[in-house]
């Protein structure tokens, strides 16, 4: 979107709002016109599609429309079953559940939604696919789902009475020396990699930085879908020092409303091009593939991991006022990324960094290490920090993960899979989750000012009396370059993003819970109760 569009959009906005302060009759006759939204055609409706005109769309999309149910239908026959205790033991297996059209990573969110299959699916295997699904649902008037990774927090990859597009089959990927966007003949060439729709970042990280020596900045998540993820905005455990994953897309090619396949980059097709760029996933069409630029691949990266237990809240404050003063002098830079987790009575240090040696990181993190062992009666080093750092190729290689640090990765045991799959151990209880509760706020760089140091600390203190609290210092970008902040003010992302050093998560959950499943129903008087806290 050209900046001219974009501010005539903003002044469009800010009159109507001035014309509903003012026109109140007007709009009250407005409000009495008959709605011009449609409803939906469903199942059971006269309108819903023969079983003629399904199998048109069947021919049409080469015999891959699905009829199906979900895996845990077996469980409506016996929980105590074995086919069901067998669905219930994959469903912890997020590589199972992203292989399987009726299922998403998460099963609902408390009085907000649950997980429902759609009637029928298309397992797209082209954009020509999609382009015969988008019609026969606009002829039909049908609600359409997309499907790429399905780890939607809103639900938004799952929807009943629908037509869900699955794009799982779609995830091919092609590495680019030297790539020239389509209608972009004056624009530089790049290092670049193009991406099918149902790619996982875990595959593309095997292409492009176990096997192609290159950096693709994407999600920490080996089970995210790709394509979902440009579409939010993306951050990856080192978005600091290579911006928005957003950012980073170079060409899309996306299906629109009106079926048609089309071309978006900086030239073709512009202003779409800008709002797939954090607008939000299926918004704006069904995109069926993105290239995404590559960057040089530093020597090392590595990791600070350790757990420090406070003994009494005075100690705690202490310890929270340290971290933040020692985060602003010493991490706030491009070179660190994750999280800091606030418990109630400990702190998790779960961050990773690029571009310094592992001798230069331990000495960088000396004086805190010293400050906590100094002083017994107050902190104990529940996991003593570890420090370690390893050559980027091997930041994503399965083979060397599961032969180093084995305890940190999860392989996907299903016969046949491959030896690539794997999940990060941290992330397994995403799994089948049911959530609970989640907020999030970007938290300005200003905080990190020495005078406003005690009030990020009480509000950390807090709010961790009662809930976890994450600072993921990778979903900000203060302190970034002055390329990757403009790059990033040129997509459709929240501009609080670029003055922000962390994103704060207070977030809770369970895992096996599935709502209408007997047996496994969530608790929602639980539920209830911890979002009121979160």
């Amino acid at each position: 979107m050209t900046e001219i569009n974009r501010r005539l959009f903003l002044k469009g906005v800010a009159a109507m709002s001035v014309l509903a302060s003012g026109c109140s009759q007007t709009l009250q006759g407005i409000a009495e016109l008959p709605p011009r939204i449609k409803r939906r055609v469903r199942p059971g409706d006269p309108l819903w599609p023969t079983h003629a005109a399904w199998e048109d769309l069947r021919r049409a999309v080469r015999g891959r429309l699905i009829k199906f149910e979900s895996p845990l239908e077996a469980c409506s026959v016996s929980r105590l079953g074995s086919a069901c205790t067998d669905v219930i033991r994959k469903l912890k297996n997020p590589f199972y559940i992203g292989d399987q059209p009726a299922l998403t990573q998460a099963f609902g969110w408390a009085d907000a939604w649950r997980s429902s299959p759609s009637v029928y699916a298309v397992s797209a295997a082209s954009a020509g696919d999609v382009v015969a699904a988008v019609n026969f649902a606009r002829d039909h008037n049908l609600r359409i789902v997309v499907k790429g990774g399905g780890h939607s927090y809103q639900g938004t990859s799952s929807s009943p009475d629908s037509l869900l597009i699955w794009t799982r089959t779609m995830n091919e990927i092609v590495m680019h020396d030297a790539f020239v966007p389509h209608g972009a003949g004056t624009i530089s060439s790049q290092p670049a990699v193009s991406v099918g729709a149902g790619a996982m970042w875990g595959q593309v990280y095997e292409a492009v930085t176990t096997k192609g020596g290159r950096y693709v900045q994407g999600g920490g998540c080996t089970t995210v879908g790709v394509v979902g993820l440009i579409q939010s905005g993306g951050f990856g455990s080192f978005s600091r020092n290579y911006g928005l994953a957003a950012a980073g897309l170079v060409e899309a090619e996306v299906v629109t409303a009106d079926g048609v396949a089309r071309i978006a980059n900086a030239v073709t097709n512009p202003d779409l091009f800008w709002a797939l760029k954090g607008g939000g996933g299926g918004s704006f069409g069904i995109v069926t593939r993105v290239t995404l630029k590559t960057h040089d691949l530093p020597q090392y990266v590595g990791a600070a991991f350790g757990t420090i237990r406070v003994n009494s809240e005075p100690a705690f404050r202490r310890l929270t006022a340290r971290l933040v003063s020692f985060y602003h002098d010493r991490l706030f830079n491009r070179h660190w990324g994750e999280q800091l987790r606030f418990t109630h009575d400990a702190v998790q240090i779960q961050m990773v960094f690029e571009g310094m040696s592992g001798q230069q990181a331990e000495e960088l993190w000396k004086p805190l290490v010293d400050w906590v062992t100094s002083a017994p009666q107050d902190f104990t080093w529940e996991e003593p920090l570890v420090i370690a750092n390893l050559p980027a190729r091997h930041l994503w290689d399965a083979a060397f993960l599961k032969q180093n640090v084995p305890q940190m990765v999860v392989a996907d045991e299903r016969p046949g899979s491959s030896p690539s799959n794997y999940f990060w151990a941290g992330d397994g209880s995403q799994a089948g989750q049911f959530i609970h509760g989640f907020r999030s706020a970007w938290l300005p760089a200003r905080l990190l000012e020495t005078k406003q140091q005690g009030v990020l600390t009480d509000a950390l203190v807090a709010a961790s009396r009662i809930w976890p609290v994450s600072l993921h210092f990778n979903k900000g970008l203060a302190r970034a370059s002055a390329e990757d902040i403009a790059a990033a003010r040129d997509t459709a992302m929240n501009p609080a993003v670029l003055d922000a050093f962390a994103l704060a998560i207070i977030s809770g959950g369970r895992q096996s819970a599935f709502p209408g499943v007997p047996g496994y129903e969530p608790d929602l008087v639980a539920a209830r109760r911890d979002a009121a806290a979160i």
